[in-house]
């Protein structure tokens, strides 16, 4: 079983700091930023979305809460957003702290967020996947995600 609580106050710094880290190498390793100026971007766009933290309207942000219902094993972030007039959820973040990886606790998770979801009166969830993290494209396909569209880039 898996279970998901909303992020605790003492909890919402370290995974902010870890999660801009985390972003910004992404955006790196995809070709999208500069290395020199990926943290204050990603710093950028986190502060952005979340303005009051924890508390910022239409933002979801979970624990993922092991086996033993007392372990902090990952994250799941998602955001209420309109798309071309539509509400959908849509899922900034998943991490899994590496202990606990290939366990389940990604794909419960989502499962547990579809349920939310449905509460909310959505009736869709999108996400973005970087082309570099296959393992991360090969759960969305599993759990049923489908590709909108593919971004590009050469890098010269």
């Amino acid at each position: 079983m898996t279970t998901l609580l909303p992020m605790r106050a003492e909890t919402y710094e370290s995974y902010l700091e870890s999660s801009i880290l985390s972003y910004a190498e992404d955006n790196i390793l995809s070709g999208r930023w500069r290395e020199e100026d990926a943290i204050e971007q990603s710093r950028n766009e986190f502060h952005t979305l979340l303005p009051q933290g924890t508390d910022t309207p239409d933002q979801y942000l979970f624990e993922i809460i092991g086996k033993d219902n007392l372990t902090t094993v990952g994250f799941i972030w998602f955001a209420v957003t309109l798309e071309k007039g539509v509400r959908i959820a849509f899922v900034y973040d998943l991490a899994i702290k590496a202990a606990h990886r290939r366990q389940g606790y990604a794909k419960r998770a989502f499962k547990a967020i579809e349920a939310l979801v449905n509460d909310l009166g959505l009736t869709r969830i999108g996400l973005h996947v970087f082309g570099q993290n296959l393992a991360a494209q090969a759960l969305y396909k599993h759990l049923g995600y489908e590709v909108t569209g593919i971004n590009m880039l050469k890098k010269l």
